[in-house]
């Protein structure tokens, strides 16, 4: 079996991207990111997806290492992100034969994009292909994370196609299933994946779900990260979690700081913590930490604290930018409470108590404001508040 080929006949034919920065200009890749593809080679050949078009020579060479001169008969989208579609147009002139399957949606965005109307075939829930000894079937995911995203099972090898489900940021480092790679750093990279890019739409992540869950699924190949065979129950454990807002006991403070009298509250608060026995603290200061890292541990565990300054009667800046995030991301509940500093207005604790008020969060305890600089009596208020904290987290 040669090595890209994860069971007979369904080979891997993606890319490692290790010098992009930000996935969709905005988020961090510090392992680099995979864009993956997959040929299957039976009677008739299918390829499921592309990659970013940057990386179409390469992935040409994937392709054709596996086929030579053979032709490719239907090309699978089953997302049409641009970095899993923006190949098409290279493929369709390598193979202007090849038919190009979708449901309705996909066919409109073929054409928006990429100028494409003809060889087409549209596909409607349930519907089958068969290639020979294989055949795929078409299961749609509306808004996981776009609205034309469907996903394709092989039932002959239990093999299902996930698109950007069950994806991971970081690129493959030689291995492909996940009994080849270390996984230590993938998890966290699932949650930051998850929260960054699908974390809005945990209600359609649990139709898919449910939908799915009658499908014996021995493989799942999403377009991001590693090929999952033998950690199946827990990427869908995890995926369920997020998707239903579930945290576990954890406490992320983050907060921004102009002078350091905010910060030095965010460090008493996480300091008295400790001392009522938490372990699980984590504190970030907005202007340097990774938005996605916080945005991740905010999904993640149970309770934030936000810490900000008035500035310009508004919020710290970078606050603000952290708390817009999160009410995008529509996160139902959590622990929640917050502190601010002020010169000679206070606004700050208001605009973050309106932020918990727009998104149904109970306050664990009343908001802490301190008038210019950090003394005894802030040290007492924020002693106050994490020992409410962490009461109630103790509970």
């Amino acid at each position: 079996m040669a090595f890209t080929e994860i069971i007979p006949g369904i080979h891997y034919v993606g890319v490692n991207d290790r010098t992009t920065t930000r996935f969709e200009s905005l988020w961090s890749l510090p392992y680099g990111v995979s864009y993956n593809s997959y040929l299957i080679v039976d009677e008739k050949v299918a390829l499921i997806d592309t990659v970013e078009v940057s990386y179409a020579e390469q992935f040409v060479e994937n392709i054709r290492t596996i086929l030579g001169n053979r032709p490719i008969d239907y090309l699978i989208v089953d997302h049409m992100e641009p970095d899993h579609s923006s190949s098409i147009r290279t493929l369709r002139l390598l193979y202007p034969e090849m038919q190009i399957i979708g449901n309705a949606k996909t066919i409109q965005m073929l054409n928006g994009y990429y100028g494409v109307q003809d060889h087409t075939i549209e596909v409607k829930e349930g519907d089958n292909l068969s290639l020979g000894k294989k055949s795929l079937s078409f299961y749609f995911a509306p808004m996981v994370h776009w609205p034309e995203v469907m996903v394709s099972y092989c039932p002959e090898h239990k093999v299902l196609f996930s698109a950007d489900a069950f994806g991971t940021f970081g690129a493959l480092n030689g291995g492909i299933l996940d009994s080849q790679v270390e996984l230590d750093h993938i998890w966290d990279e699932m949650r930051r994946y998850y929260a960054c890019i699908v974390g809005k739409y945990g209600a359609p992540v649990q139709k898919a779900l449910q939908k799915l869950g009658g499908l014996a699924i021995e493989t799942i190949c999403p377009t991001h990260g590693p090929v999952w065979q033998e950690q199946i129950g827990r990427v869908i454990e995890i995926y369920d979690r997020l998707s239903r807002y579930d945290a576990e006991p954890g406490v992320v403070i983050a907060y921004g700081s102009m002078y350091g009298n905010t910060a030095q509250m965010a460090e008493k608060i996480a300091r008295e913590l400790a001392t009522q026995g938490l372990k699980k603290i984590f504190v970030y200061d907005l202007s340097y930490a990774d938005i996605s890292v916080v945005l991740r541990d905010v999904f993640k565990y149970d309770t934030l604290i936000v810490g900000s300054p008035t500035y310009n009667a508004e919020l710290f800046p970078e606050v603000k930018t952290l708390l817009e995030k999160l009410s995008e991301r529509c996160v139902p509940h959590r622990n929640f409470a917050c502190f601010g500093s002020f010169t000679w207005a206070g606004a700050a604790v208001k605009h973050m108590e309106e932020f918990a008020r727009k998104m149904k969060w109970e306050p664990i305890c009343p908001s802490i404001e301190m008038k210019q600089g950090y003394d005894a009596q802030g040290a007492e208020l924020c002693g106050t508040l994490a020992r409410a904290v962490a009461e109630k987290i103790q509970k």
